[in-house]
């Protein structure tokens, strides 16, 4: 799902919620993996990115594309907290939803500065930068986090109980 405003650089997505949920259900390299994919995919002329050309290789030059890559570092990260997660409750689950994040804006705000600046010529603050890649989304993305975290405890608790079942025939 996509919510367009007037003006924006940076799509509302639900990219990061999918994300989220890779890395917590599926672990660290699948999760990391299937973001990977999807890229590698868009990369390859499908048009599944979010804002035009919404793909081929020159979405590398488009200033979101460093959130792209984030979210597959996102899901690694996230996987690898949940790693031995046996006895973790919600808390730790939004504590590695919200780490996740934090790496999607760590490569893609950068990426998204580093274009804007160099590669369009555009002059843009810090502060700037955080009105349009991080204000408008910080907020919605910690919501996703904490349904994330919520969804994802619940699939690996209810895998663990069938796989616990299944064991004992």
């Amino acid at each position: 799902m996509l919510v367009r405003y007037a003006g924006a650089i940076v799509p509302f997505s639900l990219l990061p919620f999918v994300a989220m949920l890779a890395g917590g259900i599926i672990g660290a390299r699948l999760g990391a993996l299937s973001i990977i994919v999807y890229i590698f995919l868009g990369l390859a002329g499908l048009p599944v990115f979010a804002n035009p050309p919404y793909g081929g290789p020159a979405y590398v030059l488009q200033p979101t594309f460093g959130f792209l890559i984030g979210f597959a570092g996102a899901a690694y990260v996230i996987g690898t907290l949940l790693k031995n997660r046996e006895q973790g409750g919600f808390i730790r689950y939004f504590l590695s939803m919200a780490a996740g994040l934090a790496v999607i804006y760590l490569i893609g705000l950068p990426y998204l500065y580093a274009v804007l600046t160099f590669y369009l010529g555009k002059t843009i603050s810090v502060g700037e930068l955080m009105m349009i890649g991080f204000t408008p989304f910080i907020a919605l993305d910690l919501v996703k986090a904490a349904a994330a975290a919520l969804l994802a405890r619940a699939v690996y608790r209810r895998v663990n109980a069938i796989a616990a079942a299944d064991s004992t025939k």
